[in-house]
């Protein structure tokens, strides 16, 4: 049932949205020349997938977490896409096409050894990778990798329809920071 709910939430976002993200990609050519930031995250099964943001921060930034990453990276329009949530939005596009859910635990990079290793010990990989959830909208990021991971597996225990529309509402409604950024 989630999966069907994925693919009718995430099309009919995207349909919603495309005005909204042609904009941005507009703005974003200005701002850095490349408004689409793709980068290969770990998947369900540890599979990986190219997750696709609008881009927040410099081309050159360093690949790595975004708590590693320095908040001199972010551009100013970075900024406002990171406040309002909607770099986010091209993820409906791997959420339709089966690589993410719109609610799951957020997809890891493949150089965070830590998270992996405690994502593995809870089974956190049996599910697609989420734009939201539980972790997501209680401020816990990767930056604490077995809190985060701890969260994650009670997120999937728990979930429910109910749940499942609930995160979604509450990111909507602007629950949560998202990832923090290190302060230089």
């Amino acid at each position: 049932m989630m999966r069907a709910l994925d693919i009718l939430l995430s099309l009919t976002g995207l349909i919603i949205a495309m005005p909204v993200m042609l904009v941005l990609t507009l703005i974003g050519l200005f701002d850095t020349g490349s408004p689409l930031f793709r980068q290969q995250r770990v998947g369900r099964y540890q599979q990986p997938f190219t997750l696709v943001k609008f881009r927040t921060m410099k081309k050159e930034t360093a690949d790595v977490a975004t708590h590693l990453a320095s908040h001199q990276a972010i551009t100013r329009f970075g900024h406002f896409l990171r406040r309002t949530k909607l770099d986010e939005l091209p993820q409906l596009w791997n959420v339709l096409i089966g690589d993410m859910s719109l609610v799951g635990p957020r997809p890891c990079l493949f150089n965070q050894h830590e998270l992996i290793e405690y994502r593995q010990q809870h089974g956190v990989f049996e599910v697609r990778p989420g734009v939201t959830g539980l972790a997501q909208v209680n401020d816990i990021d990767m930056s604490t990798p077995q809190l985060l991971a701890e969260t994650d597996a009670r997120m999937i225990q728990e979930l429910s329809p109910k749940n499942y529309i609930g995160f979604i509402l509450q990111t909507m409604l602007g629950k949560g920071m998202g990832d923090r950024v290190r302060k230089d």
